[in-house]
């Protein structure tokens, strides 16, 4: 067996790459989003798992909205189509100026919003992957998760979908620098974007083996 990591890391680099060294790319990107503030620490949140459908969902509003109370950060919440979603955000969280409440966004744009942001709250397991390599804090609104590396490391952390506890660990998040800091300096347990090189390597190596 041999562990290389997840070639999603890899593609993930890849195209934040060209996000950053194509300004046209990212500019095209940022024009099917809302106009985001550059004075303010953006907040980026996903929240679909059906364990999570009701009471669980109106905690996480109840957090959000406490969260879009503070003067110096904005939110944007790309929310998912399912019904049960719609429902438990949208009518709760449509009116603070400060958070987007928007569709769900193709690859590029939601990685632009990743690189975009500070820090992340989510019930997405393949964020928990990827947001690591961005440097971002992501806070778990679920019970469990199936990717434990992400705790063990320090990348992720479990709030559930009690709102005192997120607003608590967003808020230590954005008031302590250190804090931040800590987490954001952490490497990616999930890969460092050499898999597919390592894979191609060692099939090449057993090919000229055979």
């Amino acid at each position: 067996i041999l562990l290389t990591g997840n070639t999603v890391i890899d593609a993930l680099l890849y195209m934040l790459g060209r996000l950053r060294r194509e300004p046209e790319l990212a500019t095209a990107v940022a024009a099917q989003l809302p106009r985001l503030r550059s004075d303010k620490r953006l907040i980026l949140v996903t929240n679909h798992r059906r364990e999570n459908f009701g009471p669980g969902m109106g905690q996480v509003a109840r957090a959000i909205a406490e969260l879009a109370q503070r003067p110096d950060v904005e939110i944007i919440f790309p929310v998912h189509l399912n019904p049960n979603v719609q429902a438990a955000f949208r009518a709760r969280l449509g009116l603070f100026p400060n958070l987007h409440l928007i569709d769900p966004v193709p690859y590029l744009p939601f990685l632009y919003l990743m690189d975009r942001c500070h820090l992340i709250l989510t019930d997405s397991g393949g964020i928990q992957e990827e947001a690591p390599s961005l440097g971002k804090p992501v806070l778990v609104t679920r019970a469990v998760t199936e990717r434990p590396e992400a705790l063990e490391s320090g990348t992720a952390r479990l709030v559930g979908t009690d709102s005192q506890a997120i607003v608590r660990e967003a808020s230590r998040l954005l008031d302590d620098p250190a804090a931040y800091r800590a987490v954001q300096d952490l490497a990616n347990p999930f890969g460092d974007g050499q898999a597919a090189r390592r894979i191609v390597d060692h099939l090449m190596s057993q090919a000229g083996e055979g």
